[in-house]
C-alpha cells in the first residue's frame, strides 16, 4: 500500500513537472490587468481586443491581458489612482478624466476643434500630436504614462427635449465631466453644469436632477440612457477622446523587447481603432432609430461655435504650453 501511494505521488509529481514544461502552456502566458469603465461592446472593448491580439501575436503568446470592463475595478478617476499605485497594469480613460491628474489633457475636450470625423481620425493617428500628448503626460504625472490615443467619436446631447440650436439649452441643467474645459464651455451656452460619476447619470436623468447629459452615441445606446432620455441631438460639440495608460511599475518591470511589443500593440490601437469606433457610432444610431429614439440631425451649430471660438485659445493658454502646442498641431492636421 505504501509503495503504491509513493508510486502515485511520484507519478503525479512527474505529470506536474511535465505540465509545467509543456511549451505554449496557457499558464505560462503573462496576463496583465486591463481596466475600463464601459461595456466591452463599446470602443473601449474594441481597443482592448486590438491591443490583446497584437500583443499576443508579437510576443508569440508570452504576453496578454485580462479585461475588466464595466467599471469592475472602479470609475476612471479611481482606476487612474490604482494604475499609478501599480495595482492595475493598463487603464483606458477619457482625456477629460485624464485632466484630473494632468490638467493640460483638457485641451482635447475643447469644443469644435475637430472639424469632422476624418479630421478627428487623422489627428489621433498623427505622430506629432501623439508624441506631444505623451510628453505632456510624462512631464506632469508620476506613476503612469500614456502609450496610445483613441476615440469614441463625438459627444452629443440627450434628454427629453430636442436641441436644434444653442438657445434650446438656456437655463438647462447638464451633466458634464468634472473638468475646467467643460465648466467653461457649457456656461457659455447658457447652461448650469452638474458633476456626477457616469454610473449616476441614468437615475439623474430619470428623476430630473439633470435635464440633459452628453456622450457618444454608442455609450448612450449601450448604457440604455435612451430609456430615460429618448431624444438624441447630434450636436457633435466635443470629441470623445481617450487614452491608454500603463503603470510605471508595470512598464519598468518589462525588458526592452517586451516594452517594444507593448508599444507596438498600443500603436496598433491608434491606427485601427478610430475607424472602427466611428462605424460603431453609425451602427448604434441606426439601432436607436429602429427602436423609436428620436435622433435630431442637422443641429444648427453656428451659435455654439461662435460661443466656443474665443474660449479655445484662452483656455489652452490657461491650461499651459503643452496644451497650446497640441491645439496648434491638431488644427494643422489636414
Amino acid at each position: 500500500m505504501t509503495i503504491r501511494i509513493k508510486h502515485l505521488a511520484l507519478s503525479a509529481f512527474a505529470l506536474g513537472v511535465a505540465a509545467i514544461a509543456l511549451p505554449g502552456d496557457a499558464a505560462a502566458q503573462k496576463k496583465y490587468s486591463f481596466a475600463y469603465d464601459q461595456p466591452n461592446t463599446t470602443a473601449y472593448g474594441i481597443a482592448a481586443k486590438i491591443f490583446d491580439d497584437k500583443l499576443t501575436q508579437l510576443s508569440g503568446g508570452k504576453m496578454g491581458i485580462n479585461q475588466f470592463p464595466g467599471a469592475q475595478l472602479g470609475t476612471e478617476p479611481q482606476t487612474l489612482q490604482k494604475m499609478r499605485a501599480g495595482d492595475i497594469d493598463f487603464v483606458i480613460t477619457s482625456t477629460a478624466n485624464a485632466s484630473s491628474i494632468a490638467p493640460q489633457a483638457g485641451v482635447f475636450s475643447l469644443h469644435f476643434i475637430f472639424r469632422n470625423e476624418d479630421h478627428l481620425s487623422k489627428a489621433l493617428a498623427d505622430k506629432a500630436v501623439s508624441d506631444a500628448f505623451k510628453a505632456m503626460i510624462k512631464e506632469s504625472v508620476q506613476g503612469g504614462q500614456v502609450i496610445a490615443l483613441l476615440t469614441m467619436g463625438f459627444r452629443n446631447m440627450y434628454g427629453k427635449k430636442e436641441i436644434t440650436k444653442m438657445d434650446d439649452l438656456k437655463g438647462q441643467k447638464v451633466r458634464v465631466q468634472a473638468t475646467k474645459t467643460e465648466d467653461t464651455h457649457f456656461p457659455a451656452y447658457g447652461t448650469q453644469t452638474v458633476h456626477m460619476p457616469f454610473g449616476e447619470v441614468y437615475i439623474s436623468l430619470q428623476t430630473g436632477v439633470v435635464n440633459f447629459a452628453e456622450n457618444g452615441v454608442n455609450v448612450y445606446e449601450q448604457n440604455k440612457h435612451y430609456e430615460v432620455a429618448p431624444i438624441l441631438s447630434m450636436t457633435q460639440h466635443e470629441a470623445n477622446n481617450n487614452c491608454l495608460w500603463v503603470s510605471d511599475k508595470t512598464w519598468n518591470s518589462l525588458n526592452d523587447q517586451e516594452k517594444k511589443w507593448v508599444q507596438e500593440a498600443a500603436d496598433e490601437i491608434s491606427k485601427r481603432e478610430p475607424a472602427l469606433a466611428l462605424k460603431l457610432e453609425q451602427d448604434s444610431a441606426v439601432k436607436l432609430k429602429k427602436i423609436g429614439v428620436k435622433v435630431v440631425e442637422g443641429v444648427d451649430k453656428a451659435g455654439f461655435q461662435k460661443a466656443a471660438a474665443p474660449i479655445q485659445d484662452d483656455l489652452a493658454k490657461e491650461l499651459g504650453p503643452h496644451a497650446v502646442k497640441i491645439l496648434t498641431l491638431v488644427r494643422n492636421v489636414k
